[in-house]
């Protein structure tokens, strides 16, 4: 499955950010929303940016927050070069071509993000994920995580896709554009909203909510308050 998932996003690599917009019904409400959260007293933060991608996430964070250093860290190479073009400014970033679930960290965050990525993991995948984080996550750090959920009957699963392919077939995406997100929703693994609250409590997180929610598109909060 690694491989499907670097494959599909090194092929949309170069127009992804270009497309993000046309794919996403609340874009501004997700970005700005969780840009707002990261609302941590220092400006010199440690942040980790989790499927990265093209560095969209980071470059919202690091507006915010300029004197911070950035680990970004996805599958696909092709998603990180066009990272690597977006911040050939900035001294202070790290690229890591690697699976976050199982790259071995040696540092501590005070933040860590994600866009649209957890949701390819499974069930099991996202429940350890949410400990390892837990463990290397400085004392008052906050994770935010920008994702789509699985609606909690049938019904609101048919719901949420409805409106989706509703929103993009009248985006002004071309035909094989819309194919290719089609396709690439093949990868999704998605869990509901409260597994997911209840798996980050379940890992020691203080605070956690959902901030915001536009049918299946989410922002998830959370802290880690103690030593």
């Amino acid at each position: 499955m690694n491989n499907d998932i670097r494959t599909q996003f090194n092929q949309v690599s170069q127009k992804y950010d270009e497309q993000r917009k046309k794919l996403i019904p609340c874009f501004e409400d997700l970005y700005n929303i969780a840009t707002a959260l990261a609302a941590l007293e220092k400006d010199a933060l440690s942040v980790l940016d989790l499927g990265a991608g093209t560095g969209l996430m980071s470059s919202f964070i690091l507006q915010k927050h300029p004197n911070s250093k950035l680990t970004l860290i996805d599958l696909s190479e092709g998603m990180l070069d066009i990272a690597k073009a977006r911040f050939s400014d900035h001294t202070s970033i790290e690229f890591i071509v690697s699976d976050y679930t199982q790259f071995e960290y040696t540092e501590k965050y005070d933040l860590v993000i994600s866009s649209l990525s957890i949701h390819h993991l499974t069930d099991s995948e996202k429940r350890e994920l949410y400990q390892k984080l837990y463990s290397i996550m400085t004392p008052d750090s906050i994770f935010i995580n920008v994702d789509q959920v699985l609606g909690n009957t049938t019904y609101l699963e048919d719901l949420y896709k409805s409106d989706w392919r509703t929103y993009i077939e009248n985006s002004g995406l071309e035909p094989d554009e819309i194919s290719s997100a089609m396709e690439r929703t093949k990868l999704d693994k998605m869990s509901t909203l409260e597994q997911q609250l209840h798996w980050l409590t379940e890992a020691g997180f203080s605070d956690v909510d959902c901030i915001y929610k536009y049918f299946n598109f989410v922002v998830m909060f959370a802290r880690k308050i103690d030593n």
